[in-house]
């Protein structure tokens, strides 16, 4: 592995760079990071539905629960084709719809979690998964314009540490190359 790794240093560097570089962009042009942002929310968003809407018609869920399912899909469809198809209508606008986004699904995973304590362990999980949803759409609704920022700085954040831990990793695995 030692070997392999020392052979390839080259590619952790790159991958360092890029991420470098990533970081340093969504930073310094957060207006542009906010429309890839929001397209790649759409995307995930709209395949969120899908799969839930899936589920709904291939007969995997129960009866009461799945109208449940199906409005998560429906609404996860809708908001992820504004966000993909008009992206430079308002950013301020398609934040806002992720929020109610993130607030539909909120309330519907916590019914669906106390609907399940009856039937499995463990269901708290779902239900914190749906208040940190909640959690997350009254903050971008309070606050739309630093959530946006902010999710957008972390990323930043994040990708600059990563990258340079990336590249101090290339260069001790490079010494390895030549010993």
């Amino acid at each position: 592995m030692q070997g392999f790794l020392a052979k390839h240093w080259w590619v952790f560097l790159l991958r360092g760079i890029f991420a470098l570089i990533f970081g340093i962009l969504a930073i310094a042009m957060p207006g542009i990071t906010l429309i890839t942002l929001v397209l790649v929310v759409g995307i995930y968003l709209f395949a969120d539905g899908v799969i839930s809407l899936v589920t709904v018609f291939s007969g995997q869920t129960h009866g009461d629960d799945r109208w449940l399912v199906a409005l998560q899909g429906v609404v996860g469809v809708v908001v992820g084709l504004i966000a993909f198809f008009m992206p430079g209508v308002s950013a301020l606008g398609l934040v806002l719809a992720i929020a109610a986004w993130s607030l539909v699904v909120g309330v519907l995973q916590i019914v669906a979690a106390i609907r399940l304590r009856k039937e499995i362990s463990n269901e708290f999980w779902l239900g914190l998964s749906g208040l940190i949803s909640i959690l997350f759409g009254f903050f971008i609704i309070a606050r739309p314009g630093e959530g946006a920022l902010a999710v957008i700085w972390i990323i930043g954040i994040y990708a600059i540490l990563f990258g340079l831990f990336l590249i101090a990793f290339a260069f001790r695995v490079r010494k390895h190359a030549t010993a």
